[in-house]
């Protein structure tokens, strides 16, 4: 019997042509586990397929593994639809007014530079547009716009006359739409704004670029506590933040300066991801804690808020980032791959949570009044 493979299933499973069934998003990470016993394959796929067409899609699979594998005789398939439509709302009147079209808005902070921070958010963004969500990034790091390149994006945004107004269309790669000042200007020109002009160019992403429909819209934002931090907030009420720090206290320092900045302003934190938490040598294995450990996580726990997970250091992550892939989509099988994959499933979870929370207190409010 030929040997069945994790890649073997999903290459079978990409042959399928099926308008509810996206292949580009489709990885390794999409086999949750498998077992073959004696010719029946036990299998557990998790796919951006429509609850609607499940029933269809699994019938597609199971035909399109048996093709491939003609050794076995059945598929005892177990699939779980993972789609934008488990992704909750964040209703405020004040957002919808500014992003109709847009679910979630999220904060990718940290309160200095050099911890990973736009690595964490691009990643996180290609993770959650794997998963099936609707994805669009700003990289609100007006001073330093690096998104561009770590996404291979190079051509202008095109413009177009809406009914009032002037549009501008996002460019779109690995599923994420993005606009970034590195799209309009040179990439060898600094940006030489004071605060103000800064804090209205990211205005203008929000206002003037047509995102269309989007379960998250998520904001790499500068390091620190600054203008544009408060820009947005003030503009529109964000779902939560993510803050990303690295495990010594010369990092945890600065993360608690941005989790004070969000709790001033009344955005709740949905969850803290620890980057550049340890590094596994490849030719012995072993694990070395070279900036600390467990930093992250007291943190979270010190602010009653969500570990996410901990990113390990793997010069493929800053490899993928100076070619313009990022590593969860080069090489969904590697172990950084796979923890992002599951700081996106948290995110979601933490999202649906807050989104839920929220709309009880609404409620709550709403009987108060009556």
């Amino acid at each position: 019997m030929s040997e069945i493979t994790k890649s073997g299933i999903i290459n079978s499973i990409k042959k399928i042509n099926h308008p509810s069934l996206d292949v580009n998003h489709i990885t390794l990470n999409s086999v949750r586990s498998f077992e073959n016993e004696n010719g029946k394959l036990k299998l557990d796929l998790s796919l951006p397929v429509p609850v609607d067409s499940a029933v269809q899609v699994s019938s597609l699979i199971k035909g399109a593994i048996l093709k491939e594998f003609m050794d076995l005789k059945d598929v005892d398939l177990k699939l779980e639809s993972k789609v934008s439509g488990e992704i909750s709302t964040h209703k405020d009147p004040k957002k919808d007014a500014v992003l109709p079209g847009v679910k979630n808005t999220i904060a990718v902070a940290s309160g200095k530079g050099g911890v990973g921070k736009s690595t964490v958010a691009v990643n996180l963004a290609v993770a959650l547009a794997k998963d099936g969500a609707k994805v669009g990034l700003i990289d609100a790091d007006v001073y330093g716009p690096s998104i561009p390149l770590m996404l291979g994006l190079t051509e202008k945004p095109k413009v177009y006359q809406a009914e009032n107004s002037v549009k501008m269309l996002p460019l779109e790669k690995f599923g994420v739409k993005l606009m970034s000042i590195g799209l309009l200007v040179d990439e060898n020109s600094p940006v030489i704004w004071r605060g103000p002009m800064a804090s209205g160019a990211v205005k203008q992403f929000m206002s003037d670029v047509d995102w269309g429909e989007l379960d998250y819209l998520i904001f790499d934002l500068p390091p620190g506590t600054g203008d544009i931090q408060l820009t947005l907030v003030q503009t529109i009420p964000l779902t939560g933040a993510i803050v990303v720090t690295t495990p010594q206290e010369v990092s945890l320092i600065d993360a608690r300066k941005a989790f004070k900045m969000f709790e001033r302003v009344n955005v709740p934190i949905l969850g803290v991801v620890e980057n550049m938490s340890y590094f596994i040598a490849p030719d012995t294995g072993k694990k070395y804690d070279i900036f600390g450990t467990g930093g992250g996580s007291k943190m979270a726990e010190a602010y009653n808020a969500f570990f996410l997970g901990g990113i390990p250091i793997d010069p493929r992550v800053r490899e993928g980032g100076d070619k313009g892939v990022p590593i969860v989509y080069d090489i969904p099988d590697s172990e950084q791959a796979n923890i992002m994959m599951q700081i996106s499933n948290g995110l979601t979870e933490q999202v649906n949570k807050r989104n839920s929370e929220k709309s009880g207190e609404i409620e709550i409010l709403l009987g108060e009044d009556d």
